[in-house]
C-alpha cells in the first residue's frame, strides 16, 4: 500500500468508529451498564491513538506530495 491509501484507510476506520461511538445503542449499553463501563474510554483510546497514527502517516504524504509538486 502507497502511504496514501494507508491514510485513507485510517481515515476510514476512524469515521467508522467515530460512528460507533456516537451511536444511540452504544451509548445506551454504556449507560444501561449492559457492557464494562470502561468500554467507553476503551473506544476513545482507540481514536485517540488511530488519530495519532494517521498524524505520523500525513506527514510522509505531505513530504512526498511536496517532493512531487516541486518536480
Amino acid at each position: 500500500m502507497l502511504p496514501i491509501e494507508i491514510l485513507q484507510e485510517f481515515n476510514l476506520c476512524y469515521l467508522k468508529i467515530q460512528t460507533i461511538a456516537q451511536d444511540e445503542n452504544w451509548l445506551l449499553l454504556i449507560a444501561d451498564k449492559k457492557i464494562d463501563p470502561e468500554a467507553a474510554t476503551h473506544l476513545a483510546d482507540v481514536l485517540h491513538y488511530l488519530g495519532e497514527a494517521m498524524g505520523c502517516v500525513e506527514e510522509i504524504v505531505e513530504v512526498k506530495f511536496n517532493q512531487e509538486s516541486e518536480s
